[in-house]
């Protein structure tokens, strides 16, 4: 059996591998705001649980058992923020931290009855793809926004769930997923980027297009 702290251990780092590759105790003490210690001493136990692979000063994988909880609770959370979009309408600013909440306790009876309801869907509302219920993930081929270079054309195909303000601000500049839009252009010294989205310019920094996910058209 796993705690509530283990799978969130097991899906953060999940996460982190993800974004980095590679993963250290201070990426997790950062993303958990506890200390070094604490996130060796849960490391420990993850390990004596076989749930991830551990060396001091060398970092921290998934084992393949670790993984598939990791990937369960995930499911668990891209198909609570779909139900939470879809069927009550919660701004896609908000679902995030409800799910959060809800994702452990949900059944795998129940689970299966929304996955049913929703018509078995691929990405929750941020574009995230969701684990099938075997463990599998289709992972689309992205770039971030921050990396395409003047002149070039793409679709938002995902975005970061993490910061409620900055999901609440791509609203605002219409900025949702499959949004079409060009680089016009981009500053060399702060690296603000002017986009053009149906014909209206629009300004934003490194920090929002560095968690907007695009795909270049075929």
């Amino acid at each position: 059996m796993t705690t509530e702290a283990d799978q969130n251990y097991l899906k953060e780092t999940y996460a982190l591998e993800r974004e980095h590759g590679r993963v250290t105790t201070s990426m997790l003490a950062d993303r958990f705001g506890v200390s070094s210690a604490s996130v060796t001493g849960m490391l420990k136990k993850l390990a004596h649980r076989h749930w991830v692979s551990y060396e001091p000063y060398k970092g921290v994988t998934l084992t393949e058992e670790g993984r598939l909880i990791a990937l369960e609770v995930l499911r668990h959370h891209r198909l609570l923020e779909t139900y939470l979009v879809e069927a009550l309408g919660v701004p896609w600013d908000r679902v995030h931290e409800e799910a959060e909440r809800l994702e452990h306790a949900l059944s795998e009876y129940l689970e299966a009855r929304i996955d049913e309801l929703l018509g078995h869907p691929r990405f929750d509302p941020h574009g995230s793809p969701i684990p099938a219920p075997d463990g599998t993930v289709r992972e689309l081929a992205t770039l971030r926004l921050s990396e395409l270079a003047e002149g070039a054309s793409a679709e938002i195909v995902e975005v970061s769930d993490r910061d409620p303000q900055l999901l609440a601000r791509l609203d605002e500049l219409g900025l949702g997923l499959h949004t079409r839009l060009s680089v016009i252009k981009v500053e060399p010294m702060d690296e603000l980027m002017t986009i053009d989205v149906g014909g209206q310019s629009l300004v934003i920094g490194n920090n929002t297009a560095r968690r907007v996910f695009v795909k270049k058209p075929s």
